[in-house]
Parts: structure tokens; C-alpha cells; sequence
């Protein structure tokens, strides 16, 4: 034989009976005589072919330590509710100043539907879905102090990605959830409660004797608007689509309910108020009901457009806010909860008003998180009211 027949071959065989794989190093060539000598009476091992053999080695070598994986909604495109996909991802540990958390309910909100359609645009894409959820924490970053594993905590605003069964947060955006209320309660609440704690209280600071319209009446945020401005002493007009949200607007606080396909909001609303109109309109319809909220508005009236479920309103001149001296506000909860303190200060005076009866939380649809493409469908559809959430 040559000098190349001598050069050390490494190569690895299988046993047949098991998935162990053996190692055996020959001073041969793969192609000398010798070498086929020796395979041909070793045990009836499989030879690998070299490829193989690297490959199977790489592997090995390489593979990482099982993934902490955990299903959730993703989006890898804009659209409808068929872009909701239930997948599987990798959730890690906390780092410094964050905290993950097993979620036991996740709230389902208009927002994520803008998200989804890009009416809002996600960081990024993918992504996953959601801003509010209820869990109880599982792991804390180092360092982390005032937050320990078992503690019972909501979130509502950012960051994004509430869809999933667990999920990694900033400890400074948690807040904690009462004992006496239910995480179910709570990831319906967070969000849409201080929604209408900053709409009532910030925008426009109502007062005794106020007359507010509130759109979507019997909505997850609209129906606390109307218990809230109710408990402050305000006269509430509501609008609703179907007798049967007319009467939860009712329960919920509204002195006057109007079926909007069945009467002109804008007429109805000068007839309840001798043509005096209101002092603030609260709008997360937009298109479809912008020009006749402005329309209900008494002089120097507020405007307050937080969201647009028929699509976003077309421009507005200043000439057309400037026959009342109107004020028109486009607010996001964001920009009123931006410090800790402003979050918990918000956060615990919704919480206290559910304990005091202030407020009743009204969680009429409960959907799997595997299903949110349907839940997505029906909040789309007006099929739903009160508040609806998802449960991992």
C-alpha cells in the first residue's frame, strides 16, 4: 500500500439493535482491500457515509439546551383574522429589571385589531399580539426587589405580545392585582378601566351636573364610561346598535340609550338637550360617527376621539372646530400612564372602584387564546359587548 493508505480514517458505525452509536479508528484508506477485509467481519454495524458522519457529529457538538418553548399568537402579515397563527415560541429568563409571567387571562382589545390590520404599526413582523394580561409570576431578573415568584400581577399597555401563555415584562409596567379580584376580571378591566379613568378624568375632568355622549355604549370601554360618568353626577347619553345592548347601557348607567340604526344620533341628542348639545363626546367609533359627534357638541365641548372601529375619520378643517370654539383631543393611554407613579395611581383607583361597587366589570365572551382569529372575527362584527378575553 501507498503513504495515503496509511493515513488515520476515523469512522463511526451503528448498532442495528439500538440507536447507540460506536467510534473506530483504522489506519487504512476507505478503498484499500484491508479496509473492506475488516467490515466484512466486524459485527453487523451500518457504516455511515462521511457526510453523514459530520453532520451527525456538528450536531452533537452544537445542539443547545432545550428551548423553554410555550405556545402563542403570532402574525407573520397584515390582515384579517386569519393571519392569527397558534405557533409555538421560546420564552427566556427574565433579565435585570424584568419578570416573566404564566398568564392565567389575557384581554382582548380594538387596539389589537389596528395592530393586526396596520391601522398601528407592530416594532416588528412577526409579532406577537396583545397589551393586557393577568398571570402570576414565575421567575424574577437578578437583582430584582418588590416582586417576588407567585405574586399575582396585571399589565395593560406595553409592551406588546399578552397572546402567549407566558410571557417576559418589565417590572416597573406590572402592577398588583387585589386578592379579591379575579385574574379574569382583571385582564378584562386593566386597560379599558384606566382608558376611562384618563378619558374622565384627564381629557376632561367631568363633574355633577356635566351631559356626556358616549359612543359604543355597550363596549368593553364604554360601558365603564358610562357607570363611571354616571357615579360622578353627569347626565349619560349612550348609542348602541341592538335592543339588547340598550338595555346593559341601561343597567350600566345611561339616562338616555340610542339604537343608532334605527334613529339620528345627532337629532336625538339636541332633542335630550333642548339643541344646548353636550359638554364632551366620548368617540372610539370614528368614521362613521365623527362629523355628527362634533354636530352634538355644545359650545366649547371637547371632542375625544380614542379610537376608530369603522375606520379613521377624514381630515378635519379648523374651520369646522372653529364655529364652536370646539376642543378636539386624539389621547392615548400611553402618554397618560408614562411614570410609575401615574400607573399606579391609575391602576389602583380602577381596582378601587370595582371593590366599592363603582364599577361592574361585564365579562360576557371568553374565548381559547388558541382561538383568537375567532374572537378577533366576532369584536369585528359588533357580535360581542362587555369585555372579552382569552384564556390560555
Amino acid at each position: 500500500m501507498g503513504l495515503l493508505s496509511f493515513l488515520p480514517t476515523r469512522i463511526r458505525f451503528q448498532n442495528p439493535w439500538s440507536t447507540q452509536l460506536l467510534s473506530a479508528s483504522y489506519h487504512c484508506t476507505p478503498n484499500s482491500r484491508h479496509f473492506s477485509q475488516i467490515l466484512s467481519k466486524s459485527l453487523p454495524f451500518t457504516l455511515r457515509t462521511q457526510k453523514s458522519v459530520v453532520r451527525a457529529l456538528a450536531t452533537e457538538s452544537a445542539s443547545p439546551p432545550p428551548a423553554n418553548m410555550v405556545k402563542a399568537i403570532r402574525v407573520h402579515e397584515l390582515g384579517g383574522p386569519e393571519v392569527l397563527k397558534w405557533e409555538d415560541v421560546e420564552v427566556g429568563e427574565p433579565k435585570e429589571g424584568e419578570v416573566r409571567v404564566k398568564n392565567k387571562a389575557i384581554g382582548l382589545n380594538f387596539i389589537d385589531v389596528y395592530f393586526r390590520k396596520g391601522v398601528y404599526k407592530a416594532p416588528t413582523v412577526p409579532y406577537t399580539p396583545g397589551v393586557e394580561a393577568c398571570g402570576v409570576v414565575t421567575a424574577v431578573g437578578p437583582g430584582l426587589t418588590g416582586r417576588q415568584v407567585g405574586d399575582l400581577v396585571a399589565y395593560a399597555g406595553q409592551p406588546m405580545g399578552s397572546y402567549a401563555e407566558e410571557q417576559i415584562l418589565p417590572a416597573n409596567r406590572i402592577v398588583p392585582v387585589p386578592p379579591s379580584i379575579d385574574p379574569t376580571v382583571a385582564a378584562s378591566l386593566l386597560l379599558k378601566g384606566m382608558t376611562a379613568q384618563f378619558l374622565l378624568r384627564s381629557c376632561f375632568k367631568v363633574e355633577p351636573g356635566h351631559t356626556v355622549l358616549v359612543h359604543a355604549a355597550a363596549g368593553g370601554v364604554g360601558s365603564l364610561l358610562c357607570q363611571w360618568a354616571n357615579a360622578l353626577g353627569a347626565t349619560v347619553i349612550g348609542t348602541v346598535s341592538t335592543k339588547e345592548k340598550a338595555a346593559q347601557a341601561k343597567e350600566d348607567g345611561c339616562h338616555h340609550v340610542i339604537i343608532y340604526k334605527e334613529e339620528d344620533f345627532v337629532a336625538r341628542v339636541k332633542e335630550i338637550t333642548s339643541d344646548n348639545g353636550v359638554e364632551v363626546v366620548y368617540d372610539s367609533v370614528g368614521k362613521d360617527t365623527f362629523e355628527g359627534s362634533l354636530a352634538c357638541l355644545k359650545t366649547r365641548g371637547y371632542m375625544v376621539s380614542f379610537g376608530q372601529s369603522s375606520g379613521v375619520p377624514d381630515p378635519v378643517p379648523l374651520s369646522a372646530i372653529a364655529v364652536k370654539s370646539l376642543f378636539l383631543t386624539r389621547p392615548r393611554l400611553f402618554n397618560y400612564a408614562v411614570t410609575r407613579d401615574e400607573l399606579l395611581g391609575m391602576a389602583g383607583e380602577v381596582f378601587g372602584n370595582v371593590q366599592s361597587g363603582v364599577l361592574r366589570v361585564r365579562v360576557n365572551h371568553t374565548y381559547p387564546l388558541s382561538e383568537a382569529a375567532r374572537a378577533h372575527e366576532d369584536l369585528e362584527n359588533r357580535k360581542t359587548s362587555g369585555s372579552v378575553v382569552l384564556i390560555p
